[in-house]
């Protein structure tokens, strides 16, 4: 890791700053938090920003730092975390959190139009590649030169036909702000966007906790490693969320939770029970995502309240998140809870899945076969997470497309093949029913077409 950052360092002298990310959590275990020293005997004259791959957490070095006005007298701020030096108030080098990691990101070069539009066409093609023709892009920000700030970039594309995808946006909650300075903004970015395109801003993310890894999820009993009683914060008060959720729901928004610890996902059922009371019931096809610790009683919530339980079936293996970062910081109980997509399944909720790509692997295949074996695509791992928690292949295809279209209010013009939907289609080089279920990630995309036209691939088949 180091040395890739070396060598871009060197490959990239006149850049002001070295952007970049992908470095994981487990990299730095037992803590999970990097060292900005690491980075300064690197580059030390010049700013450095390194996004995790959960998105969570950003490394920098002491310039950044400084850049930022991050010092030991700084606060922690709203929402977020400044890490620091044990029996320390100094800075160590990492940021967890958005409120914490926007201190520097918002100092970072501006991304233009063209990076945006040339970053689409990469994810676009990739998502071809693999098969994939609508998506849910889980945050869409309103700043100009944010690389989560998009709309335009859909719509450029989708205008001269080169889009190519079903695109919904959930535009991002700010927590620190009010209800009256943002949901006035959504109403009007819904309403100027086409409704007869491929692109809609229609759903709303509201991030209401963090990870387990860095103890920034929010959980209902302690950190089982810190004697101090922490058990995380919620991003939003329930009462704040409440007034939130209430009013995005009478407005006609979907609304898109992340929801990691047991905690925030009960608050968040708890918000959308309220909207239910509030309101009455609709079409609303709310969902949690993420949704990795549960505690039991809130399983059955999901199929009575018709909100919809997205998974990403790919973290419910083994790895080093789990028995590195994971276990260690709830204990075995709580630890037999993890990812429930099989306990989630017999209740009857309606389960869609997703990637949260570029966290992990775009590839559905690989979410597909670690949910029917609950095993590391790749071979990585040789016991499965939890007991019972597999499902059936079928059940896994069919929360990837039937259901996932679902979410995307799109399942009554795609996700099956069905007489009067939109072909929308994929050709794999196997029959996933006729192969064992550790060679389904190994299995390969011939052919994606969108609206019936060919947009990866061949029809040439041999």
């Amino acid at each position: 890791l180091l040395d890739k950052i070396k060598e871009c360092t060197l490959a990239n002298p006149e850049n002001e700053w070295i952007v970049g990310g992908g470095w994981t959590v487990p990299d730095f275990a037992p803590s999970g938090l990097p060292d900005k020293k690491l980075l300064d005997e690197i580059v030390s004259d010049r700013p450095v920003s390194l996004k995790s791959s959960d998105g969570h957490s950003l490394w920098v070095n002491s310039k950044a730092l400084e850049l930022a006005g991050i010092t030991a007298a700084t606060p922690d701020p709203e929402n977020g975390r400044i890490d620091r030096y044990p029996n320390s108030q100094e800075p160590s080098g990492s940021l967890q959190e958005d409120s914490a990691i926007m201190l520097v990101m918002d100092l970072e070069p501006e991304l233009t139009t063209e990076d945006l539009i040339n970053g689409l066409k990469y994810s676009r093609d990739l998502f071809h590649s693999l098969g994939i023709t609508g998506v849910q892009d889980a945050i869409l920000k309103l700043k100009p030169g944010d690389a989560y700030y998009g709309l335009d970039a859909y719509n450029y594309l989708d205008n001269r036909n080169e889009l190519n995808l079903h695109v919904v946006t959930a535009l991002f909650w700010e927590n620190s702000k009010p209800l009256d300075q943002q949901l006035p903004q959504f109403l009007k970015i819904r309403q100027q966007q086409q409704t007869n395109g491929n692109v809609k801003a229609t759903s709303i993310k509201i991030w209401q906790d963090g990870v387990i890894e860095t103890q920034t999820a929010a959980l209902l009993e302690p950190y089982s490693d810190r004697s101090d009683g922490y058990r995380g914060d919620l991003q939003n008060t329930p009462d704040n969320l409440n007034t939130a959720v209430v009013a995005l729901d009478a407005a006609g928004f979907q609304i898109h939770f992340h929801a990691i610890g047991d905690r925030a996902i009960r608050v968040s059922l708890d918000a959308l029970e309220e909207a239910i009371n509030s309101n009455g019931t609709r079409d609303s096809r709310h969902h949690l995502s993420h949704i990795e610790l549960f505690n039991p009683a809130d399983i059955p919530r999901f199929a009575a309240m018709n909100v919809i339980a997205n998974f990403q079936p790919l973290w419910a293996i083994q790895d080093e998140y789990i028995t590195d970062l994971t276990w260690p910081r709830l204990g075995e109980e709580r630890s037999k809870w993890l990812y429930p997509i099989g306990s989630m399944q017999r209740t009857g909720a309606k389960v869609g899945f997703g990637s949260d790509w570029y966290v992990t692997s775009v590839n559905p295949l690989d979410g597909i076969e670690t949910a029917v074996t609950r095993l590391d695509p790749n071979g990585l791992t040789d016991v499965p997470l939890g007991q019972n928690e597999e499902i059936s292949l079928a059940q896994a295809i069919e929360n990837y497309t039937l259901n996932s279209a679902y979410v995307n209010f799109l399942d009554h013009r795609v996700g099956s093949v069905e007489v009067g939907k939109q072909a929308d289609l994929v050709i794999l080089d196997r029959n996933l029913f006729a192969i064992p279920t550790s060679e389904i990630n190994e299995a390969k995309v011939i052919a994606t077409l969108f609206e019936g036209r060919l947009v990866y691939g061949t029809l040439k088949i041999q």
